[in-house]
């Protein structure tokens, strides 16, 4: 029998190979366009491999979520999706009806600790590459693009690396004054998706190379990154401003 509708959805059939920290980066990258997401759970132990559990603000959107990703590829196993059969503490406790568990022993806090400061400065960090990531699987979604590890691993490298958001257009530097459209040409249209290079008048040492959509620019810029055009000039790649 199917539980009643809940905040909460259990997932299983998930792929075991994958790391805890990325598995739940991707679910929160593929689940958040649902709507806001209070946590997600996924434990590493024998008993809970390959399960996971995503905790939303609203019924509404775990109901969207368990139609809409019902049997979706997930790292190459299709999902298993079902409400779960209990409240999560955190919808427990907006509802009233929590019940405080035993406490663990506290163990003592290490000088070397973060403060709450820079914890909240690193949650807010994450936060927001978890929002930029987002951004780009529903993008890549929308377009038919398969959901795998290779396309997961290069938007984690594109939200960790880059200084400015995953865009389609890359900006080169760093090039030798010899470099003109047909050399960089030669170089990119080996990636799927290539479009176009945009060299600036005036300035040899600069470009920008146009791809169709922004896991293949990223795909491209991972590829590239430090490539030496002469032994003096490694390229430099970065996501060209928005």
């Amino acid at each position: 029998m199917e539980s009643r509708p809940n905040h909460t959805i259990y997932i299983n059939n998930l792929n075991e190979k994958i790391k805890k920290e990325e598995l739940k980066k991707s679910l929160n990258a593929i689940f958040s366009q649902f709507g806001p997401i209070h946590d997600i759970i996924a434990l590493k132990t024998l008993k809970m491999r390959g399960q996971a559990f995503v905790i939303f603000k609203e019924v509404s959107s775990a109901t969207n979520a368990l139609r809409s990703m019902q049997g979706f590829p997930f790292y190459d196993k299709p999902m298993r999706i079902q409400y779960s059969k209990t409240d999560s503490d955190v919808i427990a406790k907006m509802k009233g009806s929590f019940v405080e568990r035993p406490k663990k022993p506290r163990r003592e806090t290490g000088s070397g600790e973060l403060s709450k400061k820079a914890k909240r400065k690193a949650a807010k960090e994450n936060l927001a590459k978890q929002q930029q990531m987002a951004a780009a699987a529903a993008s890549m979604m929308s377009q038919g693009i398969p959901f795998n590890q290779q396309t997961m691993q290069l938007l984690h490298a594109a939200a960790a690396v880059a200084e400015q958001p995953p865009n389609q257009i890359l900006f080169l530097t760093n090039l030798p004054d010899e470099t003109n459209e047909m050399m960089l040409s030669m170089l990119f249209n080996q990636f799927p998706g290539f479009k176009e290079v945009r060299l600036v008048p005036g300035r040899h040492d600069i470009a920008f190379v146009e791809f169709e959509n922004e896991i293949q620019s990223s795909a491209a810029k991972e590829a590239l990154q430090g490539f030496k055009i002469t032994p003096s000039n490694a390229m430099k790649i970065s996501f060209a401003k928005k």
